[in-house]
């Protein structure tokens, strides 16, 4: 009868530096949980006594439409920053005696918050429709404040507004920067209860979910105080902290949730608790340690991007991915030899305590009323505290028995594709390839309030522009006119003709600025986010304004946002080289092997290209778009694709370096390329399928959000961890692996002599094996021969 394994190792074994750390944690484990408690408690206070310093700092690259802001920011500051607009309709006229009243004082009341510049539309006949029922007031907000303080800025004058009498038959909107409201969804939220949910379902024990959550957490709350400190040293938008934590909490569950789960493992071969924790550090953890530095140098490579505001966001997430690897490889273990073999025990009213609290979460969340949280928090604790007097609560909840490996689905799955791999992958590439093709026609750009929920201000005010004036007029074009042309008004005037005679252009207005500046506002016909205006930029830049003689410049949020995305265009490949480089190098190193590496490189390049494809089908062209709550076709957002590779990139490598561990170690043990797949793909595959689930949740939750640049961001984070996730580690890596044989471990002498020794997959003790089972050597022969 075998004996229940104890805490302390039967002895001290030689390991390396990650299995003698886990080893020191586990025999000083309420030491390291306090260093980590004090750790939490004291980071966080230092960040709020010293508070943050976020600057959303989109500082444009060198470009025209740099210049136009920096010449009219000399010159006039006022029409060099953000803008805004407040629409007033009334079927009867905007031009009655009660409706100018209401209308007047509400400018007023705006042109008092200081930096601010109304142009009214009684100053300015254009901007009253012809048939006299639309009007808009034009607001130029100095760039004098950060984006918080704006939309304060904005509340006050919607609230002014709605204070003022009211005026029977007459609506009033308010559209642009100034009165957008922005809001993240509740996604950590949500992929923390999709967490909850998959991992006890998956493992069946409410311990071995908690300890990858609870890590996780552990990690992300100092990470966020460091981010806030780092946040006065290094720029960074204030939307951060929400990225970190998106990316904290996946790659935290997923570190922590590799680690537990080799644990489990080496506890069921009979070991110690004390050998079970460094046996999975050694090996899983070292897994980890790899793929965490992949993620790192994906994000890092966001520095070739060259603006403030990517590398802020890239030191953030890195400084978040780090203090999830030192959270697995020393908290965890900690806490692994504090509960021991308990994780392998779950009462009935732990399981009921934890699904009334997901399910209170859930709710309170939805509703957002905080009641129904709390009321699930106390009714899960009252559950929990009758167990102690009701015996039947206390009851262990059966497992599940556990068939033997040969038995389960992912390892039949890894021989159906096995004995067909020639038509898994090349059946896999051609979906994969399939799901690409709409990338060749990917258009970069910016979104505009068009996109909004029909129920906002900013989108009733946008449609009202378009119906009055044009959908151009709701993202104008500004052109900085210099020279002669400024200063001689019959010159201005010959411009100002032959622009209005270009194809696509509605309407124009020149406004003197000094002697030697003058600003002509071009409304085009389409809408800001529409080819034809961004064709309109490129067609005044190379033949209208060159063949008119006259010294003159295009800027403007549209003409800016094609700049950008031309500028990113251009250094996407840069990004893209040196990320595929380095990682090709690391993976050699790691695996001592040419073709696993560049597998695995070539492999992700695929998954990424079909996400990219899935999202330009559905964002760009329209398809099944109603599905996903999008408004309307238009471009990509310039700063999506950068951010998609970068992470996608990341994570992806994380589960190939899960899985190849696995399978290497295997190789290692067996030497018999065909039974190492199988083993390798068979003892991850649950393990990856609950991370990239959960991840996929974490990700999926930014689509319930209302703006249109989140919901692109999440579609295509979930998309491509879906695609990774099933085609490529279920399809791609098994029948290329079986393709290639033993020719996936060859690497020349002379390579192998000049890396440096990565011993990725660690080396299992001898009494941690367990014997072999029932029919094994039948089973490896039988592969050896497929």
């Amino acid at each position: 009868m075998k004996s229940t394994p104890s805490i302390e190792a039967s002895g001290n074994r030689q390991t390396g530096l990650l299995g003698r750390t886990a080893r020191t944690c586990v025999r000083h484990r309420w030491i390291v949980v306090g260093i980590w408690l004090s750790l939490l408690v004291a980071v966080n206070a230092v960040s709020g006594a010293v508070g943050p310093d976020y600057r959303t700092d989109f500082s444009f690259p060198d470009s025209e439409s740099k210049e136009v802001q920096e010449t009219l920011e000399a010159a006039a500051p006022d029409r060099a920053g953000f803008t805004a607009q407040i629409v007033v309709q009334s079927e009867q006229g905007v031009d009655t005696p009660a409706i100018r009243s209401r209308f007047e004082e509400l400018v007023a009341f705006v042109e008092s918050q200081g930096d601010i510049t109304v142009t009214s539309p009684y100053e300015n006949p254009q901007q009253i429709s012809d048939d006299g029922t639309i009007a808009f007031a034009q607001l130029d907000i100095r760039d004098s404040r950060t984006f918080p303080e704006l939309q304060d800025v904005g509340t006050e004058i919607v609230e002014y507004g709605e204070s003022l009498p009211s005026v029977d038959g007459l609506d009033v909107e308010y559209g642009g920067d100034l009165f957008a409201e922005f809001e993240m969804p509740e996604s950590e939220i949500f992929g923390l209860i999709a967490a909850v949910i998959i991992l006890i379902v998956a493992f069946g024990s409410v311990l071995a979910m908690g300890l990858p959550i609870g890590t996780a957490l552990f990690g992300l709350g100092i990470a966020s105080a460091l981010v806030t400190l780092g946040s006065n040293i290094v720029a960074m938008p204030d939307f951060t902290t929400a990225m970190v934590a998106m990316i904290g909490i996946g790659v935290g569950i997923d570190y922590a949730l590799f680690i537990v789960t080799r644990y489990r493992e080496n506890l069921h071969a009979g070991a110690s608790v004390s050998d079970s924790v460094v046996q999975a550090v050694e090996t899983s953890g070292r897994a980890v340690l790899f793929a965490g530095v992949t993620v790192i140098i994906s994000l890092m490579g966001l520095f070739l991007m060259g603006l403030s505001f990517v590398s802020g966001i890239a030191v953030a997430a890195s400084i978040g991915v780090l203090m999830m690897i030192f959270g697995s490889l020393t908290l965890l273990p900690a806490l692994l030899g504090l509960i021991g073999t308990r994780i392998e025990r779950t009462t009935w009213a732990a399981l009921g305590s934890v699904a009334l609290l997901v399910l209170g979460v859930f709710v309170g969340v939805i509703t957002g009323q905080n009641a129904v949280f709390f009321g699930g928090l106390l009714t899960a604790a009252g559950l929990f505290a009758l167990s102690f007097a009701i015996k039947p609560l206390r009851r262990l909840v059966p497992h599940r028995a556990q068939r033997p490996r040969q038995e389960q689905l992912a390892y039949r799955w890894s021989r159906f594709i096995q004995h067909r791999p020639w038509p898994s992958a090349l059946g896999a590439v051609a979906v994969l390839v399939v799901l690409a093709i709409p990338l060749t026609s990917i258009r970069l750009g910016f979104g505009d309030y068009g996109n909004f929920p029909e129920d906002t201000t900013v989108r009733r005010a946008y449609d009202l522009i378009a119906d009055g004036f044009g959908p151009g007029s709701n993202g104008p074009l500004f052109l900085t006119v210099e020279g002669t042309a400024a200063a001689d008004p019959n010159e201005l005037d010959n411009f100002v003709n032959a622009l209005e005679q270009t194809d696509n252009i509605a309407f124009t207005a020149a406004t003197p600025i000094t002697d030697q500046l003058a600003l002509v506002t071009v409304y085009p016909d389409s809408a800001p986010q529409d080819a034809e205006t961004s064709a309109l930029v490129d067609d005044l830049r190379t033949d209208v304004i060159p063949a008119s003689g006259v010294d003159a410049q295009v800027g403007g949020f549209t003409a800016a946002a094609s700049d950008f995305s031309s500028f990113l265009g251009g250094r996407m490949p840069w990004l893209i080289g040196v990320v595929l480089l380095l990682s090709f190098v690391l993976l050699m190193a790691v695996f001592r092997s040419i073709l696993v590496p560049l597998k695995a490189v070539v492999m992700n390049l695929l998954s990424i290209g079909a996400a990219y494809g899935v999202i330009v089908a559905i964002f760009q062209w329209g398809w099944a778009s109603d599905l996903i709550g999008v408004a309307k076709p238009g471009p990509i957002d310039a700063w999506i694709p950068m951010f998609l590779f970068a992470i996608v990139f990341g994570l992806s490598m994380d589960y190939e370096v899960f899985l190849l561990s696995r399978i290497k170690e295997e190789y290692d043990r067996t030497k018999v390329n065909a039974v190492a797949v199988a083993d390798g793909l068979a003892a991850t595959a649950r393990v990856i399928t609950a991370a990239a689930l959960i991840m996929f949740c974490v990700f999926s939750a930014f689509v319930l959000g209302d703006d249109r640049s989140l919901k692109l961001f999440g579609f295509g984070l979930a998309i491509a961890v879906l695609i990774d996730a099933t085609i490529v580690r279920m399809l791609l890596v098994p029948a290329t692996m079986e393709l290639l044989d033993d020719r996936n471990w060859w690497i020349p002498r002379w390579l192998d002599r000049l890396l440096p020794d990565i011993d990725v997959e660690g080396h299992g003790e001898p009494e941690l094996s367990a014997p072999p089972r029932p029919g094994e050597a039948e089973r490896d022969e039988e592969l050896t021969s497929v």
